[in-house]
């Protein structure tokens, strides 16, 4: 798929029954996914990353790419479960588990809010305050923990300084275009789908 190296162990399986892209290619049921790649699900349709110790579930209209012991979420939502703290970024902020134990939980990015919701075990969210700084007046914007049966939210634009996204459709993150350019596979993704302005749709592929 795209930039799989012949020989390289897989990260992950992928889990799906159509509508979900590796790499700017429809991806099968039971596919090997590798770290780096990138992965797209559309309208109406999910998919499942088995990941050892972690299973992960990416929702419909989402954006994500598979980075060591986590997951870097563009757009759209996931829910892991895991007991080897599989983590999960969105922007400047990545959630981790507090222990080794089981843990579930979900994080959502829709429109410049990620939300974070603890179901089993506490998490953490880090903040990386090099993308920008926390507001003063708000000292739960730096983060935090985030305890079982909790949600919390976080203005994506306060804290990592990123532009709003355009109601029901997004834009996928430039570094990643321009990190992934040299792969036949993101440039097929390119092409096929352009800026990210419009919204994917049924009768927009």
């Amino acid at each position: 798929m795209g930039q799989t190296t012949i020989g390289q162990t897989p990260s992950a399986i992928l889990h799906t029954q159509g509508g979900v892209w590796v790499n700017g290619y429809e991806a099968q049921d039971s596919a090997a996914v590798f770290t780096g790649d990138l992965l797209e699900t559309k309208p109406g349709f999910s998919a499942t990353l088995t990941i050892e110790g972690s299973t992960v579930l990416i929702q419909a209209q989402s954006v994500a790419k598979l980075e060591a012991n986590l997951l870097a979420l563009d757009h759209g939502g996931v829910s892991v479960t895991t007991s080897t703290s599989f983590k999960v970024r969105v922007n400047c902020l990545t959630v981790v588990p507090v222990s080794n134990e089981w843990n579930q939980y979900d994080v959502a990015d829709l429109n410049g809010t990620v939300q974070v919701a603890a179901r089993k075990s506490d998490v953490n969210v880090d903040h990386d305050t090099s993308h920008h700084k926390p507001s003063p007046e708000n000292p739960a914007s730096q983060g935090g923990s985030v305890h079982e049966g909790e949600q919390h939210s976080y203005n994506e634009a306060t804290l990592c300084g990123a532009a709003a996204r355009t109601t029901g459709g997004y834009a996928l993150n430039p570094k990643w275009i321009a990190a992934g350019a040299v792969g036949t596979g993101i440039l097929i993704w390119v092409l096929l789908h352009g800026s990210g302005t419009n919204p994917l749709s049924a009768s927009q592929p």
